[in-house]
């Protein structure tokens, strides 16, 4: 006696989870293999149905939207005890169901240093070395890891990840007195002009941080101008975000007589811009003391909030999505990205 043999059609199930933390991850796998389980229960109920030749594959997208945030009262303080009730999350004006909700505190960071070494930024190299320590000594601990990138019309990885501050230090040093030569990130380009400022962060973020873990961001050194890159300002914030990788703008501006000329007023819009959609903040390093904005920094990346969901609008368009997240707790200001590029 034959036995029939029924088809039974894969399951491919397609997910967008760029950009979750470890305990997302696991969350957002607990729902697939839940999924996976329902409809393969339904199939197996169906194998008594006849031979389907060519059958197509079920397909099942899970458009998971990851967004990180911090929260801080009237006086600047960090506010840690928020919870999901207290969240409302709105994308392009359409309240969303918030699925996950989660606080972290004392998260190990993934960061990349990104320094201007271009000639505008020739009267700043000591005071960028100086930051640099502060930063390094102060800030890092042995959890952490950190990547340093310099560029003016090339970039230059001038440390991989290390959680070694002088090691860092040393390159830094190395690289300042042109002793050592070292690798270049992204594709080799021919620049006539010496400023590679979207290039570092695009590069930064799709050869470095997007395969690495821990809470990611960019701290960038430099005045915000770029007159050498293959890639525009919208398409470096447009990756940024789809990592969920804020860039912290830390400015320094070389100002003719005293005054802003208008190409240091475009750069400081740029600078400006760069860090708002991204989730970071802007900061002018002639005015502020590294010490306060680096402690500041660091906590905020350590202590924040984590939410994720599935936008109504399923449509991947290539259409930017504005996200809002607000708070029903009086006098508290969020801070994230702006939003996304439905793809």
């Amino acid at each position: 006696m034959r036995t029939q043999t029924s088809a039974i059609p894969y399951l491919s199930i397609r997910g967008t989870f760029r950009g979750l933390s470890s305990s997302f991850r696991q969350d957002a796998t607990g729902v697939c293999m839940r999924l996976v389980a329902g409809v393969s229960l339904l199939l197996v109920a169906g194998l008594g149905a006849p031979e389907s030749r060519g059958q197509a594959p079920i397909k099942v997208d899970v458009n998971l939207v990851n967004v990180a945030f911090t929260a801080r009262d009237a006086q600047g303080n960090l506010v840690e005890n928020l919870k999901r009730e207290d969240v409302e999350l709105l994308e392009d004006a359409v309240p969303q169901k918030i699925e996950f909700f989660l606080r972290s505190t004392d998260l190990p960071l993934t960061l990349a240093l990104i320094v201007d070494v271009s000639g505008s930024q020739d009267e700043f190299g000591k005071k960028h070395k100086k930051d640099l320590e502060v930063f390094l000594k102060e800030i890092l601990r042995p959890q952490d890891r950190v990547l340093l990138v310099c560029f003016g019309n090339h970039l230059r990885l001038v440390s991989d990840y290390t959680n070694s501050a002088d090691q860092i230090l040393t390159n830094y040093q190395e690289f300042d007195k042109g002793k050592k030569h070292f690798a270049q990130i992204g594709p080799r380009e021919e620049r006539d002009l010496g400023t590679a400022f979207y290039d570092s962060i695009y590069y930064s973020v799709t050869e470095k941080l997007a395969a690495s873990g821990g809470r990611k961001a960019i701290l960038m050194f430099s005045d915000g101008e770029d007159n050498s890159s293959s890639h525009d300002m919208m398409t470096a914030i447009e990756t940024a975000q789809a990592e969920n990788v804020p860039v912290y703008s830390i400015r320094y501006t070389e100002k003719k007589h005293g005054n802003l000329t208008a190409r240091n007023k475009y750069g400081i819009s740029v600078m400006d811009r760069v860090a708002k959609e991204t989730g970071g903040a802007h900061i002018d390093a002639e005015e502020t003391d590294p010490h306060t904005y680096f402690r500041e920094i660091a906590e905020e990346l350590r202590t924040s909030y984590e939410v994720a969901y599935y936008p109504t609008n399923r449509t991947k368009d290539g259409t930017f999505r504005k996200i809002v997240i607000r708070t029903k707790v009086e006098r508290v200001r969020v801070r994230a990205k702006t939003g996304y590029f439905a793809r």
